[in-house]
């Protein structure tokens, strides 16, 4: 009985961390993948990987796309992680002085990580009059075409955004964009605007929020209608000030 004890606990662990590497293969491809490419990522046989996936989709962390049979992360490994980044000390800082900010100027602001897939909305404190798009917690923005996305673009490592920068030159969407130029005029003035890019009659101005490292843990975005930039110019340069101070916080040091 002894024995058989810590042989069964080591069968049990080992499950876990085979399971656990082959999500984080997945999460690594950045995008959904066929099972024969999720086994060369994991360097498994593909059986083997095959009937981990079919758990991992029971469990809601796997997802298997009806149109193509390519896997995805799925709904729970999604809530999982944003339930690690509500315990992160820079989400609940921002979190806080956010929905303050939008109670106070009656503006829609949307925060948003970096993840394997690309910028990832974690964040939603409408404001006043209500900004309707269909976009939510979870939705992936693309890099170049979003101020949200310029930002992680502009200030992130290049070798964390490039192979995200490639996905998006092969859509032939952003040819004539001068990403040089782009990167140089993000960085000079602090933040990313778009008008009308994602959303038709829809304006975007983005701000980063710095951590120790001087990394991006979270941007912030502010939406409106075109019919309010006048109204809101001020408050959206108040919005900068505030993630100034939120990464002032976090123990970043601007450079001079």
């Amino acid at each position: 009985m002894k024995s058989d004890q810590p042989e069964g606990r080591r069968r049990g662990i080992q499950s876990v961390e085979i399971g656990l590497r082959i999500l984080k293969s997945l999460a690594g491809l950045g995008m959904a993948s066929p099972l024969g490419a999720i086994a060369q990522a994991c360097d498994m046989p593909t059986p083997q990987v095959h009937r981990y996936l079919q758990s991992l989709i029971a469990e809601g962390m796997v997802q298997q796309l009806a149109d193509s049979g390519r896997y995805d992360l799925g709904p729970a490994a999604l809530s999982l992680g944003l339930s690690t980044l509500a315990r992160v000390d820079a989400f609940k800082l921002a979190d806080a002085a956010l929905g303050d900010f939008s109670q106070r100027t009656g503006l829609t602001i949307q925060m948003a990580a970096l993840g394997p897939q690309g910028p990832t909305i974690v964040r939603w404190i409408m404001g006043r009059p209500p900004v309707m798009t269909s976009f939510n917690v979870g939705t992936v923005l693309p890099l170049l075409g979003s101020a949200t996305g310029r930002i992680f673009f502009a200030f992130m490592p290049a070798a964390e955004t490039e192979a995200l920068i490639a996905q998006d030159l092969a859509t032939g969407h952003f040819d004539a964009l001068d990403l040089t130029a782009l990167k140089a005029q993000i960085c000079r003035q602090g933040y990313a605007h778009v008008d009308g890019n994602m959303v038709p009659g829809l304006q975007a101005t983005a701000y980063p929020i710095f951590d120790l490292q001087g990394r991006i843990p979270l941007t912030v975005t502010v939406l409106q209608a075109f019919r309010g930039k006048r109204k809101t110019h001020c408050a959206i340069d108040e919005l900068g000030d505030l993630c100034g101070r939120l990464s002032r916080e976090l123990g970043w040091t601007p450079q001079a």
